[in-house]
């Protein structure tokens, strides 16, 4: 068992010391935080990491910081829960990743060379498969991850141990190839096989293009349902109801929300 001693330093970090103790305090007073368990919080947990991507998608600065403070109320939580059931505290959940960030950084802690980013993680992913020796390459890639998400990983985890396309040239024509695969399918089984091939090779050709395609795909998004709302409000202005509207008439407002919105 780990030391139950959670030490903060109050003089240099005093807002952080008094907020824990804020946390403590709810846990053995409130109603609804003395309820809470590993499995209650979850969902929480996953609702406000996914409120942060949100926040910085759109670029909204201050909604950043508050859902980054939300974020880590649900770290102080599971730190408390850990603690009470005398697994962890605080302290050796900070010690842990202290040493594990030494550990998966010997360019900087000791002797080995990183000229980039992309040696750094092929560091990391060597070190971390070094400690693992039973488990693949790919694992650790969490289940509940985003199809893209997901896709993005095992590829940049493969290509950690050298299995990866030479050139994004290779990677494009894989496109073109995927592409036409899917154009020449039949049948909806393989037309959905092929179009999960077609987005795997989009998402490889992402990487080698330093494109994140989760950012990518969010940001389009927001653009869409920005442009949209925008077409909705413009048609209301002139008493119009879009559920009565063509397509082409439609097309103008949409036209008129894309020009407003630049």
């Amino acid at each position: 068992m780990e030391s139950n001693n959670t030490s903060i330093d109050d003089n240099k970090y005093p807002e952080f010391s008094h907020l824990f103790e804020i946390v403590k305090e709810l846990r053995v007073k409130c109603p609804w935080d003395k309820e809470q368990t590993w499995e209650s919080l979850r969902p929480m947990t996953l609702e406000e990491s996914a409120e942060l991507a949100d926040a910085i998608i759109g670029g909204d600065k201050s909604e950043i910081k508050k859902e980054i403070g939300d974020v880590l109320l649900h770290v102080l939580f599971y730190s408390i829960l850990g603690e009470e059931e005398s697994l962890f505290d605080f302290e050796s959940v900070c010690k842990a990743l202290r040493e594990k960030l030494i550990s998966r950084h010997p360019h900087i802690y000791g002797d080995v060379n990183a000229e980039d980013s992309d040696q750094v993680k092929k560091n990391w992913e060597s070190i971390k498969l070094e400690k693992e020796k039973t488990k693949s390459v790919l694992s650790g890639v969490p289940k509940s991850l985003s199809g893209l998400v997901k896709a993005q990983r095992l590829q940049e985890k493969a290509s950690s141990v050298g299995f990866d396309w030479d050139n994004k040239i290779d990677v494009w024509n894989k496109v073109k190839e995927e592409l036409l695969e899917f154009e020449e399918a039949t049948n909806p089984q393989e037309r959905e096989e092929e179009f999960g091939d077609l987005l795997f090779s989009l998402v490889n050709f992402a990487r080698f293009e330093k494109i994140n395609p989760d950012n990518a795909i969010q940001k389009t998004n927001l653009k869409f349902l920005n442009r949209f709302t925008e077409m909705e409000a413009m048609m209301k202005l002139d008493n119009l109801e879009i559920q009565n509207m063509t397509l082409s008439e439609m097309d103008i407002y949409w036209e008129k929300a894309k020009n407003k919105l630049k």
